[in-house]
């Protein structure tokens, strides 16, 4: 039983149609939880999330979902999965570092985090959005590096209308445009090029930070 519900709940972008007829309007809860769990645990990052935020969109184009209703619950999912996982960072996750990785638990390091997320927090958390798992690890480190909860928070917000918009709309304007539906091929690879620059972008702006607080705390090569 268990192997095959993990199958169909990884995969549930591709068994869309089946979630929507066994579920009707219940559909949209269960799209809660999973983008809840998505974005909220660092343990469920093989969760389905732009793909499903994607073919929700489609689905609503067609007729088979409200768009409104699924901006709405993909909203208040995510901004609650970024919450959760906040506080987990922040409450238990110093403690399940230092039992996991000892080594990266040093005072230095955890400064380090701090201050990293004090100056780039705001930035981070926005960007991370887009970017599949990384989006997972950034509430979570922004917890341990005791980030102002009411600038995450902010940040949080904006971020997960920026997401949920944006997404959704795609998947909509995907199902809805026959142009788009006759050239399919080249709009995917123009979104992987945007996820990729997009990942690439978060990358060097992590790294340029990084750089630029250990300049600034004179910390040895």
């Amino acid at each position: 039983m268990w192997p095959g519900f993990l199958e169909f709940l990884i995969h549930i972008d591709q068994n869309f149609p089946l979630l929507i007829d066994t579920y009707g309007f219940w559909t949209y809860v269960i799209l809660l939880v999973i983008i809840t769990c998505e974005t909220g645990f660092v343990i469920t990052t093989f969760l389905p999330g732009d793909s499903l935020l994607f073919v929700a969109g489609a689905s609503a184009a067609a007729g088979l979902l409200s768009f409104r209703w699924l901006v709405l619950f993909f909203f208040l999912a995510a901004v609650a999965g970024d919450t959760v996982n906040y506080w987990i960072g922040h409450h238990v996750g110093i403690r399940v570092l230092r039992e996991k990785f000892p080594d990266l638990v040093r005072k230095e390091y955890l400064d380090r985090t701090s201050r990293y997320f004090h100056r780039f927090g705001g930035k981070t958390i926005f960007i991370a959005r887009f970017v599949p798992v990384i989006r997972t690890f950034a509430p979570f480190l922004a917890g341990v590096g005791t980030m102002e909860y009411r600038k995450f928070l902010v940040f949080n917000i904006l971020s997960a209308a920026a997401w949920s918009v944006t997404i959704t709309s795609i998947g909509f304007l995907f199902g809805s445009n026959p142009f788009i539906r006759d050239h399919i091929i080249w709009f995917i690879y123009g979104m992987a090029a945007l996820i990729l620059a997009t990942i690439l972008v978060t990358i060097a702006a992590l790294i340029r930070g990084f750089l630029r607080m250990r300049k600034q705390a004179g910390a040895p090569e």
